[in-house]
């Protein structure tokens, strides 16, 4: 009767020795890496700036897993572009320990689970979701030259391994969420830095100051922007100072930086930065009214509608700044909240910084149009940069007001049609009078 009792328990501790090995396996199985491993070959790679910003962002043991579990592709900046080129100020971001998922998220954007060599290389344009489910563009462009957003592969297929392919790129690849999150942090501390005091009280109709009551700290100027845009008469005082003011609470300019780097990182709108910075002092005069407390919209036409440009449009003295006037709102517009406004009140008319004109916008295949007729353009980019004092919405067309149409129409017309004809000037009084009195000779 003692042999089934110690079968049963035999048969008991046989059952269980699986069971055991089983957990005891799961809890210590880590993924194994070997020395000819993609990830071993970006460690000793000469891209030693990447490799170094992966290990202070903690990220070897994500990678690892990435490692196991697909052959991956990523895309090394060279060293120049992490040394010299990148802003001073982001680099020191990056690397503050309370922004570590910044960190990883930049990074993880320029590793795709997947194995893309040049080879397979898409003709035509495609999006491929990163580690970071950030979404990369690959382009090949007609000369054959290979790019992965705004970044030209430089070096392709540089490193080779089994589990994963390394392309080397130009530049940083920034993701708009970590440049918005720079943006937010560094605002923030310049606000912080130091209690906003607010505008003076200001009486509109003559410029002056009233008393200097306190104004709520974050409250807009009292100053009309246009008397900010454009200076007064000699003897009139100096616009009033925003909640910056001299001791720039906000620092405009920056925030114009910021805005400007983000069109170009963007990518589409290099006309637009060029005009802003070479051919004009728009941005300089931006970044000094968002410094005096006024907040900006700009309706940034991409570089294709910028494109269709005339030389006649842009030859004539103040052109460009005429044009990029009419482009700006002096108010604070997302994407959002413009086609929230169209699709509840129909047509909306936004003042624009070039007087007396206004800018329509109104609800057209589920987005936001702007202007009508030929010179029409929709909302194509929504909220490019947005920080809460400048908000940058791209748009596919630029802007004309409607006088200026009717004008250079009537005015082609009246080339087209009317002929040229001579005429006589008539004589002026004094020179009829001398006349007549030649003519009669009583005249003395």
């Amino acid at each position: 009767m003692e042999y089934p009792n110690s079968i049963y328990g035999l048969f008991f501790i046989l059952f269980l020795i699986p069971i055991h090995s089983a957990f005891t396996h799961n809890s210590t199985s880590t993924v194994q890496i070997n020395s000819n491993s993609i990830l071993v070959a970006l460690l000793d790679s000469h891209y030693t700036e990447l490799a170094e910003l992966v290990e202070k962002a903690l990220l070897l043991q994500k990678l690892e897993e990435a490692v196991g579990n697909h052959n991956i592709t990523i895309f090394a900046p060279r060293n120049q572009a992490l040394e010299r080129d990148l802003d001073p100020e982001f680099k020191r971001f990056l690397l503050e320990p309370r922004n570590l998922k910044s960190l990883q998220m930049l990074l993880m954007s320029h590793i795709l689970p997947s194995r893309i060599a040049s080879h397979h290389w898409p003709e035509n344009s495609l999006r491929h979701q990163t580690l970071s489910n950030h979404r990369l563009h690959l382009t090949t462009n007609p000369s054959g030259k290979k790019s992965v957003d705004s970044a030209e592969i430089l070096r392709a297929d540089d490193v080779l391994r089994p589990d994963g392919v390394i392309h080397g790129i130009e530049r940083l690849i920034v993701p708009r969420s970590v440049q918005e999150d720079f943006n937010r942090r560094r605002n923030l501390r310049d606000i912080s830095a130091i209690l906003p005091e607010g505008a003076p009280e200001v009486d509109p109709r003559t410029n002056r100051l009233k008393k200097p009551a306190p104004v709520p700290a974050g409250a807009p100027p009292v100053l009309p922007i246009y008397d900010a845009l454009a200076p007064g008469p000699s003897l009139a005082p100096a616009p009033a100072p925003g909640p910056g003011g001299p001791r720039h609470h906000f620092n405009g300019e920056r925030q114009v930086k910021d805005f400007i780097q983000t069109l170009l990182h963007y990518g589409g709108y290099n006309e637009m930065a060029d005009i802003l910075v070479n051919l004009t002092s728009l941005a300089t005069e931006m970044g000094r009214l968002v410094s005096e407390g006024y907040v900006l919209t700009v309706l940034a036409p991409n570089d294709e509608a910028m494109a269709k440009l005339t030389t006649d449009q842009l030859s004539e003295p103040g052109a460009p700044e005429q044009i990029i006037y009419y482009h700006i709102i002096p108010e604070y517009q997302t994407e959002e909240s413009m086609y929230n406004a169209v699709r509840r009140f129909g047509k909306i008319s936004y003042d624009t910084l070039r007087l007396p004109h206004k800018v329509v916008a109104q609800e057209s295949d589920g987005s936001v149009k702007f202007g009508h007729g030929d010179s029409s353009a929709y909302l194509f980019d929504p909220d490019i940069y947005t920080d809460g004092r400048i908000s940058v919405q791209g748009i596919d067309g630029v802007l004309l007001p409607p006088e200026e149409e009717n004008e250079d129409e009537s005015a082609s017309i009246r080339r087209a049609k009317i002929p040229l004809v001579k005429v006589a000037t008539k004589p002026r009084r004094g020179k009829l009078l001398e006349l007549a009195c030649s003519m009669v000779g009583v005249c003395s």
